[in-house]
Order: structure tokens, then sequence, then C-alpha cells
């Protein structure tokens, strides 16, 4: 174990938003909504509309209850990390470096920047995919104008941190926007929505459903959220004692449910207007983000459908790489304290990114970014074992938590929610191998 630092990670926004001291409930849940949204766009970013494309285009509105087993968990999770937060003033990533040694640290953190990374590459190919289908603007150069994404959040961190959670709720917003219309044009099926939601047995026994399905759990449960939510929960400046930390648990935690909430109406609207409008029409071959693009306006027969589409993935993508960032910077002063301006960390984190997409376009043509995006996703599913169960174990631990400990009845639940995701995991690397 290393010696405890105290140094709070974001200190820029630490306890820079005050808690009314008032009874009022619509009060303080003002007062604390915000950081459950900026979780929430980790739910919705282009990594889940690649997943959830090619789900309902193959499968129809099959893996529906993979997308709502996948945001349940999240829920879970989420939850947990502001108890680990607000109980501790740890974020995730201080908890793992003060209480495993220096070489079990120094692999999680390895681990979590590839997690990073990967979701950071999902949101580029999607921000240049909508550049491309709005404005016609090459890939290529999408690619390299999503770069400079860096001065908003710069922008944003000198006005102050509620500045942040205001853009991304209305990037949000304008995501749920345009699917509340995607969905009047598509006219899915009621029923068929009804039974998609209800386990199959199928999705475990069909090797492509279950790498798709592997790949909604990759997408939905963001390992970095973990990461990141536990540390800006802290961002509200309650005051030390019991009675408020479990005020802050409670409308955090509320805050959290409503947000994923949302994400969970947006990822069902993305699969099933897919399902609706490609599987039952006979094009059960869209996994591209730009074929879906082009087939919605002839396929529903609304001129507007493709630009709305289009509108939405923008949002989406600008709105996910607002949080990457953050996450990158409390995942390297977390685990190995150690800062770096937040413009270099974002243009670290973005090269990251950008040399595999070039690559990727240059060497195999525009075509393969969805596959490219998929995968991503399937790399953060895999990371997902290395969040999670340190996070379960460390909220478990009275000797760290005190009296804000799991209580038995969640740590069984949390327990099990680790054992499905370290099974489902294996579960895929077995189907990889024998694929082979």
């Amino acid at each position: 174990m290393t010696p405890p630092d105290n140094r709070p990670s974001l200190p820029e926004v630490h306890r820079s938003i005050k808690v009314p001291n008032s009874k009022s409930f619509w009060r303080q849940l003002l007062a604390y909504a915000g950081p459950g949204y900026l979780i929430s766009v980790g739910y919705m970013d282009p990594g889940n509309w690649a997943t959830d494309l090619a789900a309902g285009s193959k499968f129809g509105y099959a893996l529906l209850t993979v997308i709502l087993l996948s945001n349940l968990m999240a829920m879970l999770l989420q939850s947990l990390c502001v108890r680990l937060g607000v109980a501790t003033g740890k974020d995730l990533a201080q908890a793992c470096r003060d209480y495993f040694s220096p070489r079990v640290s120094f692999c999680l953190w390895v681990l979590c920047e590839i997690a990073i990374a990967a979701c950071d590459l999902a949101e580029l190919l999607g921000s240049a995919i909508a550049l491309q289908l709005l404005f016609n603007i090459p890939l290529i150069w999408g690619v390299c104008i999503t770069a400079a994404d860096v001065l908003i959040l710069l922008l944003l961190q000198g006005k102050g941190f509620r500045y942040t959670e205001g853009l991304v709720i209305l990037l949000v917003a304008t995501v749920g926007i345009c699917f509340s219309a995607e969905i009047l044009f598509s006219r899915p099926s009621l029923g068929g929505i009804l039974q998609g939601y209800i386990p199959k047995p199928e999705i475990l026994n069909n090797p492509k459903m279950l790498y798709i399905a592997i790949g909604i759990l990759g997408a939905t449960v963001m390992p970095h959220n973990l990461y990141l939510h536990s540390s800006i929960v802290q961002t509200r400046d309650w005051q030390p004692t019991s009675e408020k930390r479990w005020e802050a648990i409670k409308f955090s935690t509320i805050d959290s449910t409503v947000a994923l909430s949302l994400a969970l109406l947006i990822n069902s609207a993305i699969l099933i207007v897919s399902a609706a409008t490609f599987h039952f029409s006979g094009n059960q071959n869209v996994a591209e983000i730009q074929d879906a693009y082009k087939l919605l306006s002839p396929l529903l027969g609304v001129s507007a459908a493709s630009a709305i589409f289009g509108v939405a993935l923008l949002a989406s993508g600008q709105s996910s790489t607002l949080t990457a960032t953050l996450a990158g910077q409390i995942v390297m002063e977390g685990f190995l304290q150690f800062r770096l301006p937040s413009w270099l960390r974002r243009l670290v984190t973005r090269l990251l990114a950008i040399i595999p997409a070039l690559i990727t376009i240059i060497l195999f043509g525009e075509k393969s970014t969805s596959n490219l995006i998929v995968f991503s996703q399937v790399i953060l599913s895999l990371q997902l074992p290395f969040a999670v169960i340190p996070l379960v174990m460390f909220t478990s631990k009275r000797s760290l938590m005190g009296e804000f400990v799991n209580p038995f009845w969640l740590k069984i639940i949390s327990v099990l929610v680790a054992i499905v995701i370290v099974c489902l995991n294996m579960w895929l690397l077995l189907q990889s191998i024998l694929s082979i």
C-alpha cells in the first residue's frame, strides 16, 4: 500500500459548486444535477451507434434486452462510484493507487488508458463521419479537424464546471429530440419492441449475435466512466457531515439514474429505428453509419430523416469528446500523481486515436470505419472487469467506506454484476478463439 495522497483530482473544479442549505427537494436535486449527464454521454456515443445499428439491422429487436440489462448494470455501477467519491473523497484511480501495489496500480492505469483510447477512437470516427455526411468533408480531414475540439474544453474550463455541464446537457437533448423524430418516422412495431426486451438464450448460442451483444455491453458500461464519475461527483461543495454525505449520495444517485434512463431510451431508439427501417425491409447488412444515413430518407420517405440522423451523430460525438478529456486527466493524476495541462492531455489522447483511424482509412478505405468502431467497443468491454472489480471491492470494504459501505443486499448484487461481466468477456474470448 502506498501512502495516501490527499490532493483532489481536477483541483480546478473540486468543490466549486455550492449546495444550498435548503430542505427543498427540487432545489437540492437541481444543485446536484449535472455529473450524471456528463456520464450519460459515454453511454450514447458513436460507439453505441455502430453497435446498435448493427444489432438492429441484423437481428431486429432481439438485442433490446442487452441494452436494457447493460443500462441497469450501468446504473448500479455508477451509484457505487457516487458512494466511493462521497464517502472517501477519493476517485477510483486514487483508491487503486492507495490500496494496491505500485505494479498492480501501474497495470490498471495502462489498461484504463487503452480503454480511453478505444473510446476516443469511436468518438473521433463518429464526429468525422458526421462532418462528412453533413458537409461533404473528406473523412481523413474530418478526423484531423476533430483534434481541435480541445479548444472547446479549454474555454469551458475557464468559465466554470457548470458551463461544461450545460453544454453537454444541450447536446444530449439534441440527440434525444432527433431520435424522437426518427422513431415517429420509422413507425416501429410496439409488440416487437416489447418482445425484444425479453431475454433469449439464442444470444449466448449465436456467436455473431454474442459478438454484437458484448459490443453493446462495452459501449454501454464504460470503464473510464467509473473513474470519471467518482471524481466529478466531488465538484459539489456539501458539508462534511454524515447527514450531508448521505444527502449527496442520494441526490447524486438520482441524477445519474435519471440521466442513464435517458441514455437507455436513446440507445433503444437507435436500435429500434435500425430494426424498423432496415431489418424488416430486407436491408439486414446495414452496419455502416454512412449506409444508414444514405438509406434512411429513401426508405422512410422523409427527406429530412438523414439530415436529422447526421445532426444527432455530430452532437453525440462532440459531447463524448468533452468527457474523455476529463477522464484522461483523472486517470493520469489519480494513478501516477502526474499532472499535464488539459490541452496537452487532450492532444495526447487524440493522437492515440487519430493514428489508428488514419491508418485504417488509408489502408482499408472509408468502409472499414464502422467495423473499427464496433471493434473498439469490444476492447472497452474487455477492460471492464479491471475497473468493475476494484470498484465493487472498495465500496464493500468497511475499513475504507465506514458507515457508507455497501449493505449486504447491494454487495450481493454488485458481485453478481461483476461475475456476469467477467463471464461474458471470457465467453467472447472463447468464441473468438474457436472462430479462428
